[in-house]
């Protein structure tokens, strides 16, 4: 990381809201086919910009990507140390601005139209980096992404080989970072886990591939015992929902992540259920129920712009139901039927 220093004053006489606000520092990358600039006159925060999207592959998108930049402010330590979660966020909008809250010193505001975010946290939150980086640094980071550039942001997976994708939709615990990860230890390539941004024209999908998130119980499925340390010597976070899972860091060289955007080929809804057959684990989805299906999995990117031409152009391209087989290994056949 190449730490781009700046100067500017600070005085609470005269700057009470910290426009001048001491030595800032910038980092640059390139995340999901857009430019992202951030600034900060804290260290500690552009360190952890850095373990959130160093070394990913620099995804381009057809158009050219325009440029974001986001301030991230630190602020004196406000809760005393202890191990409960910050408090939820709460999202508002108005003016055109979009907000995101957790307290009074935990907030993100952003500005779509001026593709500019400000990301304001306090000093205690640098011991709980998971909730910083994913719910106050990300969320800057795909909001504005999203709405810069027209894409459609949905809560799903996506692998694939030579350029092709296939989305990973379903319910959580329906098995789709189980299914993620044994795509990757078998040679597929790996575009995201968690979050898939894709153009609604064109489908093709970008992801950052930063970390995997997969419960103890998944390493019953691994065989090979560098992969199983691999994961199980990784931090473990707690979701909202109370669910832990390990955090294992995807550039650490177990298995390929995709160089480029991948072109959608179909989507896949991951099911918990055992397949009656297993031997067959896909099943098409008729066509009448696929929007239906889709609106109901992704309620928010429902209403965004471009949602209706991206369930045609994916109606156009399949939509399948995936059970489970006898081990993962099996479901990864599966997707390699549909990619070809």
């Amino acid at each position: 990381m190449v730490l781009t220093p700046g100067h500017s004053v600070r005085d609470a006489a005269v700057d009470p809201f910290c426009e001048r606000s001491g030595r800032h520092f910038s980092v640059h990358k390139q995340i999901l086919g857009g430019r992202f600039r951030f600034e900060s006159t804290s260290q500690a925060l552009l360190h952890l910009v850095e373990s959130a999207y160093g070394g990913l592959p620099p995804h381009q998108l057809p158009m050219a990507g325009p440029e974001f930049r986001i301030e991230l402010r630190l602020l004196p330590r406000q809760a005393p140390p202890g191990d409960a979660d910050p408090p939820p966020v709460q999202v508002q909008s108005g003016a055109g601005l979009l907000c995101g809250v957790m307290d009074a010193s935990n907030y993100v505001v952003l500005s779509p139209g001026q593709r500019r975010g400000l990301v304001v946290a306090s000093e205690d939150m640098l011991s709980r980096p998971y909730h910083l980086r994913y719910e106050l640094i990300e969320f800057a980071v795909f909001t504005l992404a999203a709405r810069g550039m027209g894409l459609i942001p949905l809560h799903g997976a996506c692998v694939g080989k030579r350029g092709r994708g296939v989305l990973l939709l379903g319910a959580s615990g329906s098995g789709k970072s189980t299914l993620a990860l044994h795509s990757l230890l078998q040679g597929v390539d790996f575009l995201a886990e968690d979050a898939v941004f894709v153009q609604p024209e064109s489908l093709l999908a970008a992801g950052v591939a930063n970390y995997l998130h997969v419960q103890a119980d998944a390493l019953r499925f691994v065989d090979d015992g560098e992969v199983r340390r691999w994961i199980g010597q990784a931090p473990i976070i707690r979701r909202r929902s109370g669910v832990e899972k390990f955090e294992a860091d995807l550039r650490q060289g177990h298995g390929r992540l995709a160089a480029a955007p991948l072109e959608l080929i179909g989507a896949v809804f991951v099911s918990s259920q055992s397949a009656e057959d297993p031997d067959v684990l896909l099943s098409p989805i008729p066509e009448h129920e696929i929007a239906a299906r889709l609106c109901a999995d992704q309620p928010y990117a429902a209403t965004q712009p471009g949602w209706h031409r991206f369930g045609q152009r994916l109606m156009q391209a399949g939509v399948h139901q995936l059970r489970r087989g006898r081990h993962p290994r099996d479901s990864v056949d599966a997707l390699r039927q549909l990619l070809g």
